[in-house]
């Protein structure tokens, strides 16, 4: 959790997050004590991000995104429920979101909530950032490419470590603990494509 006063943006969008999360928990029935088995994340943490009064890391929406059958992208959804689907989303409508552990910025690309199992994200990883996902075995099926636009990251997958470069892209399937790092003395940037096999 970041001790930092957040800011409006970050106050917004740790809201979205909030609905999003308190919606699927409720479409899947699942108590906050279920939730809480499921991702590992605690209960009391989980209640905390569904008032909006927690900032999570990454690594904590991860786990939430597994223990929902989702991925984490669609944990920054549409803002709300009567919010119009629309195929098209312009640059300065798409949900950013701060990691407070690592720094990292992931803009939300797709137009939220389009029923499409496609979804891209875009992230500005900062010199020296390194976030670690723990999570392997997933009741979804998602795969996902790494496209990199700017700057070098280094991508563990299990036992796998792969340099990337600007221009490389390595497909991947998220059924392995998922280390991003960036060593250089350098901003990275990237694009996530994500992809749902099981239409959740």
């Amino acid at each position: 959790m970041d001790t930092q006063t957040d800011s409006p943006a970050d106050t917004g969008i740790n809201e979205r997050i909030a609905r999003c999360v308190r919606d699927l928990r409720a479409t899947r029935g699942l108590t906050l004590d279920a939730l809480a088995t499921r991702s590992g994340v605690s209960r009391s943490m989980i209640s905390m991000i569904e008032r909006g009064a927690a900032s999570p890391t990454a690594v904590v929406l991860e786990k939430l995104a597994a223990g929902l059958s989702v991925t984490m992208a669609s944990l920054f959804g549409a803002s709300g429920e009567s919010a119009p689907v629309e195929p098209l989303v312009r640059r300065d409508q798409q949900a950013q979101w701060r990691d407070p552990q690592s720094g990292y910025t992931r803009r939300s690309v797709s137009p939220p909530n389009w029923p499409s199992p496609i979804q891209l994200v875009e992230v500005d990883f900062p010199a020296g950032a390194r976030v670690a996902y723990e999570t392997g075995s997933r009741e979804n099926v998602i795969h996902q490419q790494v496209w990199v636009l700017q700057g070098r990251i280094d991508v563990e997958l299990g036992s796998q470590r792969h340099t990337l470069h600007p221009g490389d892209c390595l497909a991947m399937r998220r059924d392995q603990p998922l280390i991003f790092s960036n060593p250089t003395s350098h901003a990275a940037r990237y694009v996530v494509a994500i992809c749902d096999m099981s239409g959740a």
